[in-house]
């Protein structure tokens, strides 16, 4: 699957700052998502566009293998993209074979509480921090090329953990989640959250904006970045101009779909109406 020539660039990429990095130097960045039409040759294409700093796998919603996400994170390293996984806040394991499989870190998604946002972080970090299952046979500890002290240690120091705010719990205990040791990043999730707050779709409601003004001060208060998918220019600048660092403007199955409307619009003629 692997070319020479592939294997050779992969060795002339150079050393990537991870999204970690960028965030807490304060720099605002962009990110895509990749689901139900993954393809590593779809990461590729947006890293030869440029203007993203990296993206996340949803696997919450698509499902993805470990063969999966190892592939999508090495084709997004070789095109000096950063990644995490979004996945549904089940069990540990599921955590920590997403780290091992290369991602730069989780974010998890239809969390209810500060409590069990605790219960995340504590998966997704080693002792003394949390209770994750030492195997240094993955990537991030180099497949065994590192000791255990060292892969223990950067591993808690690098790895990139972040809670959607997009239920009502969520929304209600956002400054106890944002104060907890380990929480680099809440995300909002603006459908889920107009659902939760019974305006579904009008992400520019008050009560949607209420809710983001709670987020941002939450993350002030605690020195932690917040950001969020954002479906509009406006909606956008809405949260950038709140101190969103972290914007998500599409997702594969998104950019296919407006490439299809330009197309057309562009053919509008040899289309029939």
């Amino acid at each position: 699957m692997f070319t020479r020539a592939w294997l050779a660039q992969l060795k002339k990429v150079p050393p990537m700052k991870s999204m970690k990095q960028r965030l807490a130097e304060g720099e605002r960045i962009n990110v895509f998502a990749v689901s139900r039409l993954f393809n590593p040759n779809i990461i590729e294409v947006y890293g030869v566009h440029g203007g993203f700093a990296g993206f996340w796998i949803d696997d919450e919603h698509a499902g993805f293998t470990v063969k999966d996400i190892e592939i999508a994170t090495a084709f997004g390293r070789a095109s000096g993209l950063d990644s995490f996984v979004r996945i549904p806040p089940t069990d540990y394991a599921t955590v920590t074979r997403c780290l091992e499989s290369g991602a730069g870190g989780v974010m998890a998604a239809q969390i209810n509480s500060a409590e069990q946002a605790e219960e995340f972080v504590r998966w997704s970090k080693f002792a003394p921090r949390g209770q994750r299952g030492l195997n240094a046979g993955g990537y991030d500890g180099r497949f065994g090329n590192l000791s255990v002290t060292e892969f223990t240690e950067s591993a808690n120091r690098n790895s990139f953990v972040a809670i959607q705010i997009e239920t009502l719990g969520s929304l209600d205990e956002c400054d106890a989640i944002a104060a907890i040791d380990g929480v680099d990043l809440l995300f909002v999730g603006p459908s889920d959250l107009s659902q939760a707050l019974g305006v579904t779709g009008n992400f520019m409601h008050e009560k949607c904006l209420e809710a983001i003004d709670r987020v941002a001060a939450a993350c002030k208060n605690h020195g932690k970045t917040w950001g969020a998918v954002t479906t509009t220019p406006e909606h956008a600048r809405m949260l950038t101009d709140k101190g969103c660092l972290m914007l998500s403007p599409t997702n594969d199955v998104r950019t296919f779909n407006m490439g299809v409307k330009a197309t057309k619009e562009m053919y509008s003629e040899f289309f029939n109406s």
